[in-house]
């Protein structure tokens, strides 16, 4: 994944994916102090700190909300995690001078089987899978099919040799189903503390993930506000830059730090880097012709096609985690 620098990398002019920082900051803040003081009737805000961007940003902009003794942070490491991303959520956390604690979910999600019921569905493809093994998913590249997407399996062995597989559906969902329990483990206690608290929790989704379904229902997709489900991936950074965000944080890869194997975002779900999805997913939304696109993106008009097709593919696909449980007095009459 090339790491770039979005703001130096985008034109304004073509994609419009250009923010002013400091008036898009006063907005959010002004939204979030509303919605958490009038709406909620909350004092303060809790979230979890991954060492990403995302909710780097979103930690700052609570701050700049509500002042720093009214956020509390916290540190959710597991078995598989990058030991990286507690030491960069610390060091978020003491340039905003926020209140944080480590809640290490290893032994929950081992009381769960999480680990153990992912690594039978493993066994049941690799047979030869053990705890000493590694493992992630991956994603096929968008922009050379037609919105089709397929899942294969990563291993690699004690030695360091690794085996790509296609998966079948059933090995497929026991994965994703033993790795939820760790999003959902995480926001559970993210509303205990807010709950004894009396803070309301932030949820610190991108566009980029809010539209096309990044999410774990109940999860990381559970929160009360969610002050950058807005903005694009490239809006983001630009905000990290602006709020102060160290830079070790701005210039890390978006990783998704769920898999013991090291894991981009782009391999395990977007399928193109962020920068290019952002071009690609905006120009669908403001109806840019696909050959501009192109231009901006660097990818064939062809190829941006693919891509848009794979964008509304997954909002099809993951259209239910956005929706409120059914009740049967909202049945629609046929």
């Amino acid at each position: 994944m090339t790491n770039t620098n979005p703001v130096d990398t985008i034109d304004p002019s073509i994609t419009g994916l250009q923010l002013d920082p400091a008036a898009e900051t006063e907005k959010i803040v002004a939204a979030i102090r509303k919605q958490l003081r009038v709406d909620l009737k909350k004092r303060g805000l809790v979230l979890g700190l991954s060492g990403g961007v995302d909710s780097s940003v979103c930690a700052a902009l609570a701050v700049r909300a509500v002042g720093a003794k009214n956020v509390h942070a916290l540190f959710m490491p597991e078995a598989d995690s990058d030991p990286e991303s507690l030491s960069l959520g610390d060091l978020v956390a003491k340039t905003f001078g926020i209140n944080s604690e480590i809640e290490d979910i290893s032994s929950t999600l081992r009381a769960m089987k999480c680990y153990e019921r992912r690594d039978v569905c493993i066994q049941n493809l690799v047979p030869e899978y053990g705890t000493d093994w590694k493992s992630k998913i991956v994603i096929s590249n968008s922009v050379e099919g037609k919105g089709y997407n397929i899942f294969y399996l990563v291993v690699e062995d004690p030695d360091g040799n690794q085996k790509r597989l296609r998966m079948p559906t059933d090995v497929y969902l026991g994965i994703v189903a033993a790795t939820n329990m760790k999003q959902r483990t995480r926001k559970q206690l993210e509303y205990y503390h807010a709950d004894r608290l009396n803070f309301a929790v932030l949820g610190t989704p991108n566009r980029l993930e809010y539209d096309q379904g990044f999410f774990v229902k109940n999860g990381d997709g559970a929160a009360d506000i969610k002050p950058i489900a807005h903005l694009y991936k490239t809006q983001v950074y630009q905000l990290a830059r602006y709020l102060g965000v160290p830079e070790e944080i701005c210039s890390r890869p978006p990783t998704t730090d769920t898999f013991s194997l090291q894991q981009s975002q782009e391999e395990f779900y977007f399928s193109l880097p962020y920068r290019e999805m952002d071009i690609c997913l905006f120009g669908l939304n403001n109806g840019v012709p696909s050959d501009q696109v192109a231009e901006e993106a660097g990818l064939t008009a062809e190829q941006v096609e693919n891509a848009w097709a794979g964008i509304q593919s997954k909002r099809k696909g993951t259209a239910y985690l956005h929706k409120e449980p059914c009740l049967v007095t909202r049945v629609s009459e046929v």
